[in-house]
C-alpha cells in the first residue's frame, strides 16, 4: 500500500526482486561521479526496515529508501509529508559522504554519516556524526524541539566536536536509542542515550516524560560495556559484553501489550532499566534485537538464540504461541563451530560411518532435551537455564537430586515478589488440576446416571 516492498503494483505472498534498485537515471544522475561510475559492483550492504518504510546502504556508503517516505523535492526544506514511493532512491543530502549506520521508526529515521571513504577505516565512527529527519512531534529526532523536518539534520549534541562515538542506533515507534563511548577510549565504559516519547517508560529515566534532547539511561551501570541496543514499539533492550541485559519500557520493559495476564503485583510499565531474569549472565553476547513487543538475544558467539515477552503466532520460536515473562532458549539447530566439524569417514558400504549417524542422534535428542529443561526451569525458577550455573553440585557430582531439599532452599532465599509471582504460578497449576478433577467427576456422575436410566431387556 505504501510501496514497502520496493516496486510498484500488487502486494504479494512471495519474494519479488526489488530490479530497480542503483538503476535510476534521471533521479540519481547527480550522485553519480567519476568513483562511482567506475564501480559496476555496487552492492547492498546493510538494510533496515521501520513500520512502513525501507533503507539500504550500498557497499560506498550511498542511503536508499522506499515505502511511505518524506519527500525529495529540491529548493528551500518542503513543510514534512509522506508519499509513497515504491522505488528505492538514493538520498543525495549524503552524496560525497559515507552512511555507517541507520535506523527507522514509524516515520522518523536516524543515521550515522562520516566522511567520504571511511567506510574500511578502523576509525570510521570516530569521524561521524549523528543526523536525523522525519516526524519530531515527540522529540525523536533529539534536535531540542518538537518540528519535523523534511530533510537530514545534524544533531548537534553528537557532533564532531562532541567527543564521542556513536557505534550502534536504534529507533522504537516514536523514540529513539543509541550508544557512546568516549573517543579516548573506545574500550572504555559506555553510555545509552534515548530521546523521544516516553509515555511508557521507553526512555529510561524514571518517569514517563517525553524528552527532544538525548539524555543517558543513568541507572545502567556505570562501568558496563553495552554491545547491542535495540527498540521495539514501546520498549528499549541493550545487552552488555558481560553477558548481562537490561530491559526497560511497556510492561515491564518486556514490551508486552497491556492485555498480558499478569498478576497485580507484577503488571506495569519499567521506566528505569531491569536486569532481565534477576541478574541472569549470557555468555558471550552478540546482538539484542526487539520485535513489536517481544526480544531476542543472540548469545554462546552465535550459536544460541534466547527469547521472551509477546508469543502470539509463534514469534518466540519456542514450539508454542505462549508470553514468556523470562528469557527462553529458542528452538535452534545447535551445529557444530566450523572448526569443531569432522569429515566422516566412509564406511565399508561408502555411506557415512554408524558412529557419525549415532553422534548426530543423540545431537539432536540432546538439543531437545536442552530446550524442555530451559523450559521447565524458566517455569519454576523465574530464570532462564544456565548450565554451568543452575546445574546443583549434588547432581553433577553423585547423579542424585532432592528436589524437596532444592526447593525449600529457593523459597528460603526468594525475597517478596519472588513469592507472590511463585504463588501466582502453582495457584494456577493447582486450578488447572481441579478443574480437571471436577470435569471428570461430572463426566463419571452423568455416565453413571445415563446407565442406570437405561431400559433393561
Amino acid at each position: 500500500m505504501d510501496g514497502q516492498l520496493g516496486f510498484d503494483g500488487e502486494n504479494s505472498l512471495a519474494p519479488c526482486l526489488i530490479k530497480n534498485l542503483f538503476d535510476q537515471e534521471a533521479s540519481s544522475s547527480s550522485l553519480i561521479d567519476s568513483d562511482r561510475e567506475a564501480r559496476s559492483d555496487l552492492k547492498v550492504c546493510a538494510v533496515k526496515a521501520g513500520s512502513m518504510m525501507s533503507l539500504a546502504i550500498d557497499n560506498v556508503g550511498g542511503l536508499w529508501m522506499w515505502g511511505n517516505v518524506p519527500p525529495q523535492a529540491s529548493g528551500p526544506e518542503p513543510r514534512l509529508s509522506f508519499t509513497s514511493v515504491p522505488i528505492p532512491f538514493p538520498i543525495l543530502e549524503f552524496h560525497g559522504r559515507t552512511v555507517l549506520k541507520v535506523a527507522c521508526g514509524d516515520e522518523h529515521v536516524v543515521a550515522v554519516v562520516g566522511p567520504k571513504e571511511v567506510i574500511h577505516k578502523d576509525n570510521s565512527y570516530d569521524e561521524s556524526v549523528l543526523y536525523s529527519w522525519g516526524n519530531n512531534h515527540h522529540g525523536q529526532l533529539g534536535l531540542g524541539d518538537r518540528e519535523s523536518r523534511a530533510r537530514p539534520q545534524i544533531v548537534e549534541m553528537f557532533n564532531q566536536s562532541s567527543g564521542l562515538t556513536f557505534y550502534d542506533v536504534a529507533c522504537g515507534a516514536h523514540h529513539t536509542a543509541l550508544l557512546t563511548h568516549r573517543k579516548e577510549a573506545p574500550k572504555g565504559p559506555t553510555t545509552c542515550w534515548t530521546f523521544g516519547f516516553g509515555e511508557n517508560g521507553q526512555l529510561g529515566h524514571g518517569s514517563t516524560k517525553s524528552s527532544s534532547i538525548p539524555e543517558p539511561v543513568s541507572e545502567l551501570p556505570e562501568h558496563a560495556c553495552l554491545v547491542s541496543v535495540d527498540c521495539g514499539l514501546f520498549h528499549t533492550s541493550v545487552v552488555s559484553s558481560e553477558g548481562y541485559v537490561w530491559s526497560w519500557g511497556m510492561e515491564r520493559g518486556l514490551g508486552l501489550c497491556p492485555d498480558v495476564n499478569f498478576t497485580d503485583v507484577e503488571a506495569g510499565d519499567d521506566s528505569m532499566p531491569r536486569k532481565i531474569s534477576g541478574g541472569s549472565r549470557f555468555r558471550d553476547p552478540v546482538q539484542v534485537s526487539c520485535g513489536a513487543a517481544h526480544t531476542v538475544l543472540v548469545a554462546n558467539g552465535g550459536y544460541k538464540l534466547w527469547s521472551w515477552g509477546r508469543g502470539r503466532n509463534g514469534v518466540l520460536g519456542t514450539g508454542n504461541v505462549i508470553d514468556c515473562y523470562v528469557p527462553t532458549l529458542v528452538f535452534w539447530p545447535n551445529e557444530l563451530k566450523p572448526n569443531d566439524e569432522e569429515v566422516p569417514e566412509p564406511d565399508a558400504a561408502g555411506g557415512k560411518s554408524s558412529s557419525t549417524e549415532e553422534m548426530k542422534r543423540l545431537e539432536s535428542k540432546l538439543m531437545v532435551m536442552e530446550r524442555y529443561a530451559s523450559i521447565l526451569h524458566g517455569s519454576i525458577f523465574g530464570k532462564p537455564f544456565n548450565e554451568e550455573e543452575d546445574i546443583p553440585y549434588s547432581l553433577r557430582v553423585t547423579g542424585y537430586f532432592d528436589m524437596g531439599k532444592e526447593w525449600g532452599e529457593m523459597v528460603e532465599s526468594a525475597d517478596k515478589s519472588q513469592l507472590m509471582r511463585l504463588q501466582a504460578f502453582y495457584e494456577d497449576m493447582i486450578g488447572r488440576v481441579k478443574d480437571k478433577l471436577l470435569q471428570r467427576r461430572i463426566q463419571e456422575i452423568m455416565k453413571d446416571c445415563l446407565q442406570s436410566s437405561a431400559p433393561k431387556h
